[in-house]
């Protein structure tokens, strides 16, 4: 069905895999495509409560764009390039209905790193090396770096990271807030499926509200405070609520799923 991903499916958790590790698993188009596809049917899979985005072997996550695509763009084919890459798969994985968390084993480099900053959670290992050297090749990042990358470490330090092209360590990375943890390389998926355990206790629907609140800051002209009003009192008319809250007064567990 696919070519350039994989998916594994088990106990409400879709691991997406980016299987191209003799190309060190670069985005191409036909990958961000099938990502694309894949995503959007997981989003309708009520089995699949939170997806895993990690890369093919240790090597590499995402070592980047496919540079041979786009090495002859025009001016207005590079925009085209950066517009249906936001929409087809970072803008889709930032704004999913259900939370993604980025398994960053190795280089995550360009658009591999901006694929992770898309996740709503990441976990790095000990051996990953991450960094935005566009401006090495005469252009910047174009799916999305310029923005998420200052949203998660602020302007000065993001600023520097892309303006040297330079790599960091998975520590630095943890030390200046781009990832949210570092384990040693066998350990990551474990990690990274544990923290996916806890978040499926939860309720899904709640879970939804809070991705879009969050995201909601991030908006120009959007008021994440209103927004977040908004989708507190969604909450109060579904059943995952009253089954919150009665599980709560019965000093029970709560059953969000079958």
């Amino acid at each position: 069905m696919f070519e350039n991903i994989s998916i594994e499916i088990a106990d409400h958790i879709a691991v997406l895999k980016i299987n191209r590790p003799k190309q060190l698993n670069a985005l191409n188009k036909q990958t961000i495509q099938e990502a694309n596809r894949a995503l959007n049917e997981i989003a309708l899979d009520q089995n699949v409560g939170v997806v895993i985005i990690t890369g093919a072997e240790d090597k590499a996550f995402v070592a980047g764009a496919d540079i041979k695509e786009f090495a002859d763009f025009s001016i207005s084919e590079g925009g085209s390039l950066a517009q249906q890459g936001q929409e087809l798969l970072f803008d889709l994985v930032e704004h999913f209905p259900k939370p993604i968390i980025a398994a960053v084993n190795g280089f995550a480099l360009g658009g591999g790193l901006e694929l992770a900053m898309s996740a709503h959670i990441r976990i790095a290992s000990s051996n990953a090396k991450m960094g935005l050297p566009e401006v090495s090749l005469g252009v910047i990042p174009g799916y999305g770096g310029t923005q998420r990358l200052a949203q998660l470490v602020g302007k000065g330090k993001a600023n520097e990271l892309i303006f040297t092209a330079g790599m960091i360590s998975a520590d630095e990375a943890y030390r200046c807030g781009l990832v949210n943890s570092v384990v040693e390389q066998e350990e990551l998926l474990d990690t990274a499926k544990k923290m996916a355990s806890k978040i499926i206790r939860n309720s899904p629907m709640a879970i939804r509200s809070a991705i879009k609140a969050v995201n909601a800051g991030y908006k120009s002209g959007v008021n994440g405070y209103e927004v977040e009003i908004e989708e507190f009192a969604k909450c109060f008319g579904t059943t995952e609520f009253k089954e919150g809250t009665s599980a709560f007064l019965e000093k029970r567990k709560a059953h969000f799923r079958d």
